[in-house]
């Protein structure tokens, strides 16, 4: 079962491998971060107010229904105590 000539698949990934990107070896390591990096953080901020809101969401919408079942029973009922008739 083992090929003489090695591994075809080990060959192909040889040829198409990239080498080391110049974007992580040219940078030192003190280098100040970019301002880019800034802007991430504060698109990621919003991102997680964006995710807390949306999972927030069906439990908000949950809330406000069960509120508007208990004040339509509560206006339909009749709640007087006095059971006299």
């Amino acid at each position: 079962m083992t090929d003489p000539e090695g591994d075809p698949t080990e060959d192909f990934l040889d040829q198409v491998r990239t080498g080391e990107t110049p974007w992580r070896t040219e940078r030192p390591v003190d280098a100040e971060a970019s301002p880019e990096s800034d802007r991430q953080q504060r698109s990621g901020r919003w991102n997680k107010v964006g995710r807390a809101v949306g999972e927030a969401a069906p439990y908000v919408q949950a809330a406000l229904f069960a509120a508007w079942i208990a004040t339509s029973i509560a206006d339909s009922g009749d709640w007087s105590t006095d059971q006299s008739g």
